[in-house]
């Protein structure tokens, strides 16, 4: 269904429970394998459910909430960019709308992009619900899913009170996580999405949602990132640091039309000198260039010698998020000093 058509009938076992809508993106979370042990190449059968057939197969949940099934795409997460972001805050904005008693959103996703669509959606959100990402690393059909009660954490997580005002949340594993802070570090383990530095923000035990600790950092609703009518971002492009990175990578995103540049460099923020000799052309030609690094945490501390080539620091963002931010920022300003402060708020 189209972001703009009319959500799924509510479904659920009485009144008193919390209402949840589920909107369903496609990825493992929605995937059905050829049988029960095929865990790593069920992607080939390319069989899919929407949000409702997802929700058939956990009836458990009608337990759990009154939830409102909102199909939305059955993709797999590759497949999933600035087009979805945007329909989604739109989906969103929609749901709120239609639905004063809604406690919270759920939205199922492949773990692949998961990370990039909750920061996006972290910015750019335009509802006070709590809106909580989920994925699974096993697909749907398989022995021993975890699909299924990452699926019931993730909707006990949305209708908890406790998780409205705290940005966008991921959940699995019966772990809540930061949608700026996390990253999937692992191909196939189910403990993949972790918090390098900070750890989670809380648990998902049984039916007790508990919280420990909240990002400091700025989220949405009440960002300057409105995408709502946007046709696309500004081109944003990753620089893969590497020994004996000579540049060419800069200079063919430049030439793609790059407005901005992110430079996953070697950490804490350095890059071999015709790389780097690249990136300071391509900053004195107007890009807004970026270092972070390929470390996967840590500050990227904002020395001299990034000042003097007109390199901003990504704080301890991970490229791809770092890109997403860089992006979001160059449709309110091209200013230096403008996205350097947006990089410290976000």
């Amino acid at each position: 269904m189209a972001a703009g058509s009319a959500a799924g009938s509510a479904a659920g076992t009485g009144t008193g429970l919390p209402k949840v809508a589920f909107i369903g993106t496609g990825g493992t979370i929605s995937s059905l394998g050829r049988d029960a042990l095929d865990i790593l190449d069920y992607t080939a059968t390319d069989r899919r459910l929407e949000a409702g057939g997802i929700l058939e197969v956990v009836p458990e949940l009608a337990t759990v909430a009154t939830m409102v099934p909102v199909p939305f795409r059955a993709v797999p997460s590759p497949a999933i960019g600035f087009s979805e972001w945007r329909d989604l805050v739109l989906l969103c904005e929609r749901l709120a709308a239609e639905h004063p008693d809604l406690a919270g959103i759920v939205i199922g996703h492949g773990t692949a992009t998961l990370e990039e669509t909750a920061y996006a959606l972290s910015l750019t959100l335009t509802v006070d619900e709590a809106v909580v990402l989920v994925g699974s690393q096993r697909p749907l059909s398989a022995l021993s899913t975890d699909a299924k009660l990452n699926l019931v954490a993730a909707v006990r997580a949305a209708a908890a009170p406790s998780s409205r005002g705290r940005g966008v949340l991921v959940v699995l594993n019966d772990e809540i996580q930061a949608a700026r802070e996390v990253t999937k570090t692992s191909v196939a383990r189910l403990q993949t999405f972790r918090t390098p530095d900070f750890g989670v923000l809380g648990h998902v035990d049984g039916d007790s949602v508990r919280y420990y600790r909240r990002s400091e950092r700025a989220t949405a609703p009440g960002t300057p990132f409105d995408i709502r009518a946007l046709p696309a971002l500004p081109r944003v492009d990753i620089s893969y640091g590497y020994a004996d990175a000579d540049g060419t990578a800069v200079r063919a995103f430049q030439a793609a039309g790059a407005r901005g540049l992110v430079s996953a460099g070697l950490a804490p923020g350095m890059t071999p000198p015709a790389e780097a000799e690249a990136l300071e052309a391509a900053a004195a030609a107007g890009l807004l260039v970026v270092m972070s690094t390929r470390a996967g945490s840590g500050v990227v501390p904002l020395t001299t010698r990034l000042r003097s080539r007109g390199i901003l620091s990504a704080d301890n963002l991970t490229p791809q998020k770092a890109r997403i931010l860089l992006a979001l920022a160059l449709t309110v300003t091209h200013d230096r000093e403008a996205v350097a402060r947006l990089f410290d708020t976000y």
